[in-house]
């Protein structure tokens, strides 16, 4: 049962179509602006940085479609994610009345991460957010002093280097430390309408899931590839204090049309 005692607090991660596209983003922050009580945003930015790796001869390697980050592709997303985009999505939010407050994980050390293991595939600098260790004090009360932060997938490991890092568990994992202190909603906003039973028909919109639904539609095939990661954190979340996950397309973030993720009954 969500503690009523609790502010409540939207968690909020923005996909990298939506990033990549100028004038969807542009609307997403509109309507981020828009929304009333304590946020935070979360954002990756993917496309952009194999783009600025190409631009400079460095060649993106990928394993099941995850990033291996190398010393040099290192360099590059985080010149990309904690550089160019987030200050740019602070600077729109800024021009839109929103006091935004760009940060990455290695700020007042607000998201350690430990390297992932290179066994059984050496992904580089990548880490994964270990929440318990996650700065709640300080985004509370970043929080509390009416400011906006904005998080970059870049987290750090505490010895000095910093780890590119997954935007959607980056989301997750703030979302869990943070139900701590607040009532939390996670929101992944991205390019398609929410869940769907048929990745091509929209239409197909299943509106609400619990566990056990979950369990079946991926028993079925019905939900595959990509999404299996994206919800099996939803999931977890909800298992460790998330009152709420909510799926949609970036473009209904305010009417919260999508697929709303709950506990089982």
């Amino acid at each position: 049962m969500p503690d009523n005692t609790k502010q409540e607090l939207a968690i909020i991660k923005i996909g990298g179509n939506i990033v990549d596209n100028p004038d969807a983003l542009n609307s997403f922050l509109l309507d981020f602006q828009k929304m009333k009580g304590l946020k935070v945003l979360v954002h990756g930015g993917g496309v952009l940085a194999s783009k600025m790796a190409e631009t400079l001869g460095v060649k993106t390697q990928k394993i099941d479609g995850r990033r291996i980050t190398d010393a040099e592709t290192l360099k590059i997303v985080t010149m990309v994610y904690a550089g160019y985009i987030n200050k740019n999505i602070v600077a729109t939010l800024q021009k839109n009345g929103c006091n935004a407050i760009g940060l990455s994980g290695a700020d007042a050390n607000s998201i350690p991460s430990n390297r992932r293991s290179p066994e059984p595939i050496d992904f580089g600098f990548v880490g994964d957010p270990v929440s318990e260790n996650i700065n709640v004090p300080f985004i509370a009360q970043l929080l509390k002093s009416d400011l906006t932060p904005v998080f970059c997938a870049i987290t750090h490991d505490t010895n000095g280097s910093l780890l590119n890092t997954n935007a959607d568990t980056v989301a997750y994992s703030l979302a869990t430390a943070l139900s701590n202190v607040f009532q939390t909603t996670l929101f992944y906003c991205f390019e398609k309408e929410g869940v769907l039973k048929d990745i091509n028909d929209p239409e197909s919109l299943l509106t609400t899931i619990n566990k056990k639904d979950y369990d079946t539609l991926k028993e079925n095939k019905i939900i595959t590839d990509g999404m299996i990661p994206k919800l099996d954190n939803s999931f977890k979340a909800i298992e460790n204090g998330v009152s709420k996950v909510i799926i949609l397309h970036a473009k209904n973030l305010l009417n919260g049309k999508g697929t709303i993720l709950t506990a089982d009954s």
